[in-house]
């Protein structure tokens, strides 16, 4: 470059570049890097050292169960979570017990029929073709007998039935229904107006009925046949023991036991806003009743008290039966009669739980229920406890009153 006579050389210019860094050595990555690394390695640490290391990466089993009204329980979303924990999905086939006991099972891992005697023919069945079947028994829950206010305050002013008082504040929810008086009506053909529902605002010229699900199918209209029996016509409050007894015991009570509807689940229309007019009467379980009302108070803040309770002055006990029908059945049978978390969740559900000795753990439930403001049922001296007629003498009355084949019973099925 050449300014004026001079020559002038200009000096380069040099540009300073700081050092490179690979980019996991920046400040700002390592700033949110490390913790991460930090809480991963401490999570694996701890899954170390519980064993449980390799718990993501372990077969999740889906078994394959058929059951009636006990889906509730699987149906729980805290129960599948639960479940869920120790690798568990289950898939629930709907059935009535005593379906569930006349069809085939061969594909199922499990089946829970709600009552001893669909249990019976099932691991007769089972015995007889030495076939896999392992017996888990949870918990239980007696048949009731659902209805509204209006018809149970009828009942009790016709002298039918009694409220139980001193389980809780306000109106009661619990009647016990005097059984051979309640049929006697059902016998005379008369109608809830001529019983006096009238002076409880409603008119009502149907006749005085218990609706229940199919009795071909169902344990608990199983079971509520077995309690008519027990009370209608018996002397001392017997239940038939011989085959002949047993046919005139099932054309007997064949009038008292209209079932008026078809369907399987009749608590759920109980529970509708069309039940009232549709079932004021109907046979249901204990929990169904319980958990509605626990349901109903967490989501309202109150008791639904137009929906109250009869529990018959006769008490069978309903024993459902959790049946494996091969080893990933019988672990889950194991766990749901052992594990803590689902014992409780039962309980929370409404379900009687039972301890080691298999008798039931009340006190677990009252807490439970007194906890959330539940008036508590006394079932205990209100009630006559009786077993169920001999199976083979059951399926005989199901079949007269019913008009289905009975059952066939083997030499070795518990009679």
């Amino acid at each position: 470059m050449v300014i004026g006579d001079r020559s002038v050389v200009g000096e380069p210019w040099l540009e300073i570049r700081r050092p490179s860094s690979s980019w996991w050595m920046r400040r700002g990555f390592l700033v949110v890097f490390l913790p991460l690394l930090a809480a991963v390695l401490t999570g694996v640490a701890l899954l170390a050292a519980g064993g449980k290391i390799l718990l993501p990466f372990e077969r999740i089993v889906t078994l394959k169960g058929k059951m009636a009204s006990k889906r509730d329980f699987f149906e729980d979303p805290e129960v599948q979570r639960l479940l869920l924990k120790h690798r568990i999905r289950v898939h629930i086939t709907s059935s009535g017990s005593r379906e569930v006991a006349i069809q085939d099972i061969s594909s199922y891992d499990f089946v829970f029929p709600s009552g001893q005697p669909a249990g019976d023919l099932i691991t007769a069945q089972r015995a007889a073709t030495n076939g896999y079947a392992k017996v888990h028994r949870p918990f239980v829950s007696p048949i009731v007998l659902p209805t509204y206010r209006e018809y149970a305050e009828t009942l009790e002013n016709a002298g039918i039935a009694t409220a139980q008082h001193g389980s809780g504040p306000g109106r009661p929810l619990y009647y016990v229904l005097d059984m051979r008086k309640f049929l006697t009506r059902i016998e005379r053909e008369q109608r809830w107006n001529q019983l006096g529902i009238q002076s409880h605002g409603i008119s009502n010229e149907n006749r005085i009925v218990v609706q229940s699900s199919d009795v071909c199918d169902s344990n608990s209209a199983g079971t509520y046949l077995g309690l008519v029996a027990f009370t209608w016509h018996g002397t001392a409050d017997e239940v038939p023991d011989t085959d002949r007894e047993a046919d005139e015991r099932g054309r007997a009570i064949k009038p008292l036991m209209d079932q008026g509807l078809p369907g399987t689940d009749v608590f759920r229309t109980y529970i509708s806003p069309e039940g009232k007019g549709i079932a004021p009467v109907v046979v249901a379980y204990e929990h169904q009743y319980l958990t509605y009302q626990a349901q109903y108070q967490a989501e309202s803040g109150k008791l639904d008290s137009d929906r109250v309770l009869l529990y018959p002055s006769t008490q069978f006990v309903t024993q459902p039966q959790f049946i494996a029908l091969n080893e990933e059945g019988d672990r889950l049978g194991d766990l749901i009669t052992r594990d803590p978390e689902l014992r409780k969740r039962a309980m929370e559900l409404g379900f009687r739980i039972l301890d080691p000795t298999g008798e039931v753990a009340s006190d677990k439930l009252t807490t439970f229920l007194e906890d959330r403001n539940i008036p508590v049922p006394s079932v205990e001296g209100d009630d006559t406890r009786s077993a169920m007629p001999r199976l083979r003498y059951l399926e005989r009355m199901i079949s007269i009153v019913g008009g289905c084949p009975a059952a066939e019973t083997s030499p070795g099925t518990p009679e």
